[in-house]
């Protein structure tokens, strides 16, 4: 559902995105204490789509972790409301489950040294995957945690993003040494983790300026721009004609 990511400080755990639900953050704490049994102090969140925090309310009921993330949780959400997770996860999932509000955002790059870590926090300052996105780089380690601004194996929603912020990103992300690059979802986490997300953006940039400078209309995208390199991918029947579709709109508004 997500990669979520745990890494043992000096004295505790830092965890990016906490994941769709309490019962679920619970189990992710079971595989921790199986290395170390310490605590989660902070967690750190990449955007606002609920599978990525809903778990916030297990790390704050069990340590009172501060939860760093999107201004825009608390702009959206609050006690109460019924995401997502809580429609598509069955009872057991999702139980104990609660809308927790951050208690730290990042308006510009934030940086924490935890424990012996050193952790950035950046915002992308602009739409991207949501209106709303971080990504978490460990200079040292040279690691950096993309949440959802890049995927492979599949293909990503952009329902709620914008294709020039997606391009943005990436390049913001290009900028950093890695050595080690998590995605929001797939099981590549290697220095080339980003490619397929990055040749997939640049591909529908470049074809959908093609396409507005030959006058397509928006009922003819689907046959000149296919993205067939990605039809292997994950989801792309369901994906991929409404990223053409809104990418389109938003270029045309763009000009």
């Amino acid at each position: 559902m997500v990669n979520t990511c745990y890494v043992k400080t000096a004295d505790s755990y830092v965890v990016i995105d906490s994941g769709p639900s309490y019962q679920y953050a619970k189990q992710a704490y079971n595989v921790m204490s199986n290395i170390e049994k310490l605590p989660v102090n902070t967690v750190m969140i990449s955007h606002e789509h609920d599978d990525h925090w809903l778990g916030n309310s297990f790390y704050k009921d069990t340590f009172n972790a501060e939860i760093i993330g999107p201004k825009y949780i608390n702009n959206h959400y609050k006690a109460g409301d019924q995401t997502r997770m809580f429609k598509v996860l069955p009872k057991n999932a999702i139980v104990g489950t609660k809308i927790i509000p951050v208690d730290k955002t990042a308006n510009k790059v934030l940086s924490l040294t935890i424990g012996n870590e050193l952790f950035e926090i950046t915002p992308i300052g602009t739409k991207a995957h949501t209106p709303e996105d971080y990504f978490v780089y460990m200079p040292k380690r040279k690691v950096l945690f993309a949440g959802d601004l890049a995927m492979n194996g599949r293909i990503t929603s952009n329902r709620h993003g914008s294709l020039l912020g997606q391009l943005k990103a990436i390049e913001m992300m290009k900028a950093k040494e890695y050595e080690i690059f998590v995605p929001g979802h797939g099981l590549d986490t290697s220095k080339g983790a980003m490619a397929d997300a990055e040749k997939y953006f640049t591909l529908l940039h470049k074809r959908l300026v093609k396409a507005l400078e030959d006058d397509v209309e928006m009922t003819d995208l689907a046959e000149v721009i296919p993205m067939n390199e990605f039809k292997d991918r994950a989801m792309f029947k369901s994906l991929n004609g409404r990223n053409v579709a809104e990418a389109f709109t938003e270029l045309e508004f763009a000009e």
